[in-house]
């Protein structure tokens, strides 16, 4: 078990502070429930005995009769009450229990309680849920790991190949925890994200959000998996499915795609104008939260790498905690525009930089930029191609090395 030192250091300045709930979401498989283990590991080495932790996995069915508010507050007050000291909650896919958000906040304003909850959904701290807990609560995305972290899982698994090889795996088979960690053939590994996507499919979209066409649902994401970081709307994807002999409303893609969002599978990305310094509200491009799951249910990474590179370096400027749109600089566009606490950089990705038409797409993209900002391409290229004060950084580089 990697520690995953960047969220941990994100969660500990909270650690007994039980006015607040910790609330730890992301895609199914993403690594939620390590995240628990962690904090647990972290308490008992502050000397917090086991006895004073209470963990539920909602997934798991000897707790489920604890699905409803009424039926969990009951069994979590006794164990609070034979506790000696505080008790310490971890309360895993927490979306499975019917009003749980008056369970857990009724024990965070009577109880000596800390408490930890995970979801996979992020439609669990809106409207109403988070009218109840607002300002109650502090929440925390988990990724699956970044190729550093990959790189750390696979050394403990005392594997002896390099770092190239290391990213052809993670090109291909994405950063899921347990593909990381556990030693599988081929076949097994995308079966095993063929069943993680059926997983967030029916459990986190279709059944969260009562949705009836799940064939349609299928294709709009099949479509958005083949155009993961290029710009296209709603309106776009309605279009092809018409020019496919089959009319959809706008409004059911736009809802579909919304709830593929709140389950964590994809992340739109809007766009800014750099010289009005406004959001545009059309055409975002969307990313998935694991490339891996692309390859079980679309294929084809190897062959659209430039798509998976982007989609790569996308992630890792999300879990480094940046606010991340893209650029339009006129008829040129930026990748990623990447702000956090009053400092920004900009970032192009492409595969190689192979000729001098490529060469001035990339670089020339940050013509008429004037700010003083760090500018990044980034490639496989092995060689240091920088320019004009552009910094160029081969990706696995980047992905390892980057400083905020």
């Amino acid at each position: 078990m990697i520690k995953r030192e960047s969220y941990l250091s994100q969660i500990r300045p909270f650690i007994d502070k039980n006015e607040l709930i910790k609330v730890i979401v992301g895609v199914r498989r993403s690594g939620k429930s390590i995240m628990l283990e962690l904090i647990k590991e972290e308490l008992s080495d502050n000397k917090v005995p086991q006895e004073q932790m209470i963990f539920i996995n909602f997934e798991d069915m000897n707790y489920s009769n604890l699905t409803t508010a009424t039926a969990l507050h009951d069994y979590l007050k006794n164990k609070i009450e034979a506790i000696n000291g505080r008790a310490y909650i971890f309360l895993d896919e927490i979306q499975e229990v019917v009003d749980w958000e008056k369970c857990v906040n009724s024990l965070r304003v009577n109880s000596d309680a800390d408490i930890y909850i995970t979801g996979s959904n992020a439609k669990m701290l809106s409207g109403e849920y988070a009218t109840l807990l607002s300002g109650r609560y502090v929440e925390f995305t988990i990724y699956p790991f970044s190729f550093s972290e990959y790189c750390e899982a696979r050394r403990l698994e005392k594997d002896n190949k390099n770092i190239s090889d290391y990213f052809i795996e993670y090109v291909k088979y994405g950063g899921l925890p347990f593909l990381a960690t556990t030693p599988l053939d081929e076949q097994a590994k995308v079966q095993y994200l063929k069943d993680i996507y059926a997983s967030v499919v029916i459990k986190d979209i279709v059944k969260r959000n009562k949705l009836r066409d799940v064939d349609l649902l299928d294709r709009i994401i099949a479509y958005v998996a083949a155009n993961i970081g290029r710009t296209f709307s709603a309106n776009s994807i309605a279009a092809y499915f018409k020019s496919e002999k089959r009319t959809v409303a706008v409004d059911t893609v736009i809802n579909y795609l919304n709830s593929c969002e709140k389950a964590f599978l994809f992340h739109k990305i809007s766009r800014m104008d750099l010289k009005g310094k406004e959001i545009l509200q059309i055409n975002e491009k969307y990313y998935l939260s694991d490339h891996g799951l692309r390859q079980a249910t679309y294929g084809n990474n190897q062959r659209d790498i430039e798509l998976i590179l982007e989609n790569i370096v996308c992630l890792e400027l999300l879990r480094l905690g940046y606010k991340v749109t893209i650029g339009k600089n006129g008829t040129k566009e930026i990748d990623f525009v990447c702000d956090k606490d009053g400092k920004r950089i900009y970032v192009q990705v492409c595969y190689y930089l192979s000729s001098e038409k490529t060469e001035e797409r990339e670089f020339g993209a940050y013509e008429n930029i004037k700010d003083n900002y760090p500018k990044y391409v980034v490639s496989m290229d092995e060689f240091d191609m920088s320019r004009n004060g552009i910094i160029h950084m081969n990706i696995r580089d980047f992905l390892l090395n980057f400083q905020l």
